[in-house]
């Protein structure tokens, strides 16, 4: 880095001593950032690069003295907890309502969030993590968030790319890398850093490369980010994929308040090749992580493809014999018409095993893959009992339930419901939705004026 960063070393390496600044994107599905900066526990000053992000100034000035991962806010999925420089490829991917949408890698889910958000909840996004374990960190922010316009698949890009060739409007691949971007954030990403590292990530990385932009559409755009400085992962990788795949171009990303142009001579070509596109984020030159950052456009228009036959998968009821599945929807059009005022389309109504889903308006043939979740998870079935969802209670707001308790900041009905416990609550018997400051953030069930508690068990806080 010193012979890369010549004269700005000195300052690059004492930026690596700071403390990493803490990042807060808002979770626009649920609440508007200025709406959420009026209401934050939290001193926050917005983001130049993201319009829902922002950097925490004093996380200790809390009234209630709560982590910021731990504040019910959070919990209720009114914010992500994301470092300022990952905020920034959702922005420049920027997918519109009702698109279709590949996050490749999206463990553990702050891009995957982002990118829902900015499709507000519509169209399709397909969130895809290779690691078995990662899948479920991915699945449980994507829950929390209230997302409900995604598929969860625990994928290689290999066979995703066999199934969706030239599908996908936008496709974000957040490319495994050698970490150096995060090493003042991360003393795991410096153990496992050593001078081959670079190099056998970025044959991995062009492999994955090559896969993605087989499923991006004619006039579709694929985002390319690391958060490491290695050129040989980062300009070295989209040199070589731009030298194999003339379809492709590169975007030019306008250089934003801590943006540098990337660095072709670093890679031996001359400093005005198109490379310089694409840009650095580095932590002497603003208050994120290191990060790169490159817009490839796919040349050709959509509009002379195929239109793709989406279908409501017909195996959606398999192993349900005709009375059983009268006596599942009697049960669950009870719950609904009960506690929620939502109109669920039928034919969007899959149910798995035990488990029933909507799922997203446009639904590919899945069959084959590993799926995680086909669609929004609502609720489970059990002894003829229809139990709904953590996943439906932050997928809906307080105006789409029936029947609520409504608990504010403050109260110690919250400590209580997100320990496990049960509370008195007068009212009548059956569902609530539990509500903190009116954002949800679980499910009750109330018996004789007590509530008993349904948060998810893997959630609940220790006293």
């Amino acid at each position: 880095m010193s012979t890369l960063l010549g004269d700005e070393f000195d300052e690059f390496r004492t930026s690596l001593y700071q403390p990493p600044r803490i990042g807060l994107r808002v979770n626009t599905l649920k609440i508007p950032s200025n709406s959420f900066a009026q209401i934050s526990p939290y001193k926050l000053s917005p983001s130049s690069w993201c319009s829902s992000g922002f950097t925490m100034e004093d996380i200790n000035a809390s009234p209630e003295s709560l982590s910021p991962g731990k504040h019910p806010f959070h919990l209720a999925g009114l914010y992500y907890l994301q470092e300022p420089s990952a905020m920034v490829v959702g922005e420049l991917l920027s997918p519109q309502p009702g698109e279709i949408v590949l996050d490749l890698a999206a463990a553990p889910g702050g891009k995957a969030t982002h990118l829902a958000a900015l499709m507000k909840n519509t169209g399709l996004l397909i969130a895809n993590e290779i690691h078995p374990r990662r899948v479920w960190d991915l699945a449980e922010n994507m829950e929390r968030c209230g997302v409900t316009n995604a598929i969860i698949t625990n994928e290689t890009p290999q066979r995703l790319a066999e199934r969706f060739f030239e599908f996908f409007d936008r496709i974000l691949l957040d490319a495994p890398c050698s970490g150096e971007g995060m090493f003042r954030k991360s003393s795991v990403a410096c153990e496992e850093w050593n001078s081959g590292v670079p190099l056998s990530c970025a044959i991995r990385q062009f492999g994955i490369l090559e896969n993605a932009s087989r499923m991006v559409k004619p006039g579709g755009c694929l985002a390319y980010a690391t958060c490491t400085f290695s050129p040989e992962e980062n300009e070295g990788v989209i040199s070589r994929f731009l030298d194999n795949h003339p379809e492709f171009d590169l975007k030019r990303i306008e250089c934003k308040p801590g943006f540098s142009p990337a660095k072709p001579e670093w890679i031996n070509l001359p400093s005005e090749h198109k490379i310089n596109r694409s840009v650095r984020i580095w932590p002497h030159l603003s208050q994120g992580e290191g990060h790169y950052i490159a817009l490839l456009l796919k040349n050709g228009s959509a509009e002379n493809l195929r239109e793709k036959d989406w279908m409501i998968e017909k195996s959606h009821h398999k192993n349900r014999n005709a009375k059983e599945l009268v006596i599942i929807k009697k049960i669950l059009d009870a719950f609904i018409q009960q506690n929620l005022d939502i109109v669920f389309e039928e034919r969007r109504i899959s149910i798995k095993g035990s488990y029933v889903y909507y799922l997203p308006e446009q639904l590919p043939g899945m069959h084959g893959l590993k799926v995680i979740h086909p669609g929004w998870w609502i609720g489970s079935f059990h002894n003829n009992r229809f139990y709904p969802s953590h996943a439906l209670a932050l997928g809906i707001n307080i105006l789409q339930a029936k029947n609520i308790c409504s608990l504010q900041m403050g109260n110690r009905d919250i400590s209580a419901y997100l320990g496990g416990l049960s509370f008195p609550n007068p009212g009548d018997d059956g569902w609530v939705l539990i509500t903190v400051d009116d954002f949800p953030i679980g499910w009750g069930k109330r018996v004789q004026n007590v509530i008993k508690n349904y948060y998810p068990h893997g959630l609940r806080q220790q006293s």
